[in-house]
């Protein structure tokens, strides 16, 4: 499948059926508006002679056609993060991919105070200089039979990139993922399949482009399958994005596990009554959230697993097949395999090891990077980087990353686990991560950084019965705000910098 080719049949077949509801700028565009709105961005965009355009503008109608646009243009998106150093993304962007312009927003700028990056042009910009003459020829084209149209784009094959996205950094540098038509296509065909999706669905579009979960379920998968997609730009209204659930009527909603804590505890029983689907991901599902949405929306979370390097969904729940806990069971033309640390062999059920893909959702490569892409794909086989198991009925669970794993007195402790633990007494809404520090005696010690005050010995007291002493935390720091990156995800390397920073200085 070439996803814009697959967009361009589907706006052609439903024509003023709603595409997007903008609900940050009160925006509303049909298939058909958003075919000729995106033919207007790809004519624009064919005047640049880089091959890459960098597109940062928060989730809405104006970053689905600028991005919609870069592709139909024959040209690949480059999405980069605003949510935190967006100045310093632009430039790290700009270097590690060889470009130079970037699609953003003035209103952006201004609301997250970002300096002008050299190379940015502006949508404002770009929509006050269409002409008319430009909106006719795109209006012309639009009319065309579908074949047609495809054929006066620039040519595309299922292995081009569609786009690059940035791993997190949340442990070292990001690394610039490739994926391509192929990648996406994949994981899309599965989701239709196991969540039986269907352009009668309607999809609450909350999360970044610039994230990898966001830009297959907010972008490419709503309108590849002639979906509603209903957009807020900013994940973090809590009070506003369950009363535009409530007006919109949304089936489907896509999400991590911070923001739904945070759209739970704002919410009002009935305001989710529409919704079929909640699906978290990118970070693990605490129980609590689970028993908040049974107890108070009569809603049953499905959780699932995925990377950025696989398009990014290998896992899911279903309602179903559903295992609380669990990142569910593979997708239909997703391999899984678990392997020995050491060997690299296949385990048998039930034994911890690597968590191994393998499929057509696995990314193209890392950009400029063929060390590291080596590193990481051998034999068709992406090593995730994380630690589980499979049970005998075939479902994955998560037991953190390999590198969330902590030599301490010569044993190995998990992070991951020790944090499991102290999420399971904790006091409902209270947040926790757990984070390794150097210790001059032992090499490392474990601190645990939670969002209020804690009685400490009555959790240590607790955790103890599951836990041995070594994987016990040997401070409590009170972050009132866990730091994270834009998807909504947990940021260990600035957690633990904070941490350290609060323990010296109250020495």
């Amino acid at each position: 499948m070439i996803l814009h080719h697959a967009f361009i049949r589907t706006a052609k077949r439903l024509g003023s059926k709603p595409a997007i509801i903008d609900r940050t700028l009160e925006r509303r565009l049909s298939y058909d508006k958003t075919l000729i709105a995106s033919l207007i961005f790809a004519d624009y965009l064919k005047r640049f002679r880089e091959g890459f355009i960098g597109v940062m503008i928060p989730t809405s109608s104006g970053s689905i056609l600028a991005t919609l646009g870069t592709v139909m243009a024959g040209k690949v998106p480059v999405m980069i993060n605003y949510s935190t150093g967006a100045a310093e993304n632009c430039e790290y962007a700009q270097t590690k991919c060889g470009f130079s312009t970037i699609i953003t927003s003035k209103a952006l700028l201004e609301k997250i105070n970002c300096r002008v990056v050299p190379g940015m042009i502006f949508v404002e910009d770009i929509l006050a200089g269409i002409s008319v003459r430009a909106k006719l020829k795109a209006a012309l084209r639009s009319k065309l039979p579908a074949a047609l149209l495809i054929a006066t784009l620039p040519s595309a094959k299922e292995d081009d990139t569609v786009v690059i996205l940035f791993t997190s950094g949340s442990e070292k540098d990001p690394k610039g993922v490739q994926l391509t038509h192929r990648n996406f296509s994949c994981n899309i065909t599965d989701l239709i399949q196991v969540f039986q999706l269907s352009e009668k669905d309607r999809f609450m579009g909350v999360l970044p482009l610039f994230h990898v979960f966001g830009h297959n379920a907010n972008f490419w998968l709503p309108l590849v399958t002639g979906m509603t997609n209903i957009t807020v730009a900013n994940p973090l209204e809590y009070k506003t994005i369950p009363k535009i659930i409530r007006e919109e009527q949304p089936t489907l909603i896509a999400g991590t596990p911070i923001f739904f804590a945070g759209y739970l505890r704002e919410s009002e029983p009935g305001d989710f009554a529409s919704l079929r689907l909640v699906l978290p991901g990118a970070d693990k599902t605490p129980d609590w959230l689970r028993e908040g949405y049974r107890n108070k929306h009569g809603i049953e979370l499905m959780e699932a697993y995925g990377t950025t390097e696989t398009s990014p969904g290998i896992s899911v729940n279903t309602l179903e097949a559903n295992k609380p806990g669990s990142i569910g069971r593979p997708l239909p033309s997703v391999q899984v395999r678990i392997a020995d640390l050491e060997t690299g062999e296949p385990l048998p059920p039930n034994q911890e090891g690597k968590i191994l893909v393998k499929g057509e959702l696995v990314m193209k490569g890392y950009f400029d990077d063929l060390e590291e892409t080596s590193l990481r794909i051998k034999d068709g086989w992406y090593d995730t980087g994380d630690m589980g198991i499979m049970d005998e009925d075939g479902f994955l669970w998560h037991r953190g990353r390999l590198k969330r794993f902590v030599k301490i007195g010569g044993e190995m402790v998990s992070l991951v686990r020790t944090e499991s633990v102290l999420e399971h007494h904790l006091p409902p809404g209270i947040s926790c991560c757990v984070v390794e520090i150097p210790d001059s005696l032992k090499g490392a010690r474990i601190v645990a950084a939670v969002t209020a005050p804690v009685e400490a010995r009555d959790l240590l007291k607790k955790m103890a019965k599951e836990l041995p002493a070594i994987a016990l935390p040997k401070d409590f720091i009170v972050l009132e705000e866990m730091p994270k990156m834009g998807s909504g995800k947990i940021d260990f390397r600035a957690v633990a910098s904070r941490v350290r920073t609060v323990l010296q200085n109250t020495r």
